[in-house]
């Protein structure tokens, strides 16, 4: 259980890395402006919040079950 956890995690953290660096790339980009380029940051934005709040909920469950707890 604690290694598919880990694992997980794994995963979850590679996806927050990819959604952030989706982000800093899009920041050059100039075919993303106005209102558009507004509306792709911030559903960039909302994707890296969730994909980080999974993350660290998941490296959370994945210690707490390695050590043995509740």
């Amino acid at each position: 259980m604690s290694a598919l956890l880990f694992y997980m995690a794994v995963m979850a953290c590679l996806a927050t890395l990819g959604v952030l660096t989706v982000g800093i790339v899009g920041f050059g980009a100039r075919h993303r402006e106005g209102i558009k380029g507004a509306r792709f940051s911030n559903r960039l934005m909302r994707w890296r919040i969730i994909a980080q709040f999974t993350a660290i909920a998941l490296i959370m469950a994945t210690i707490l079950v390695a050590h043995g707890g509740a």
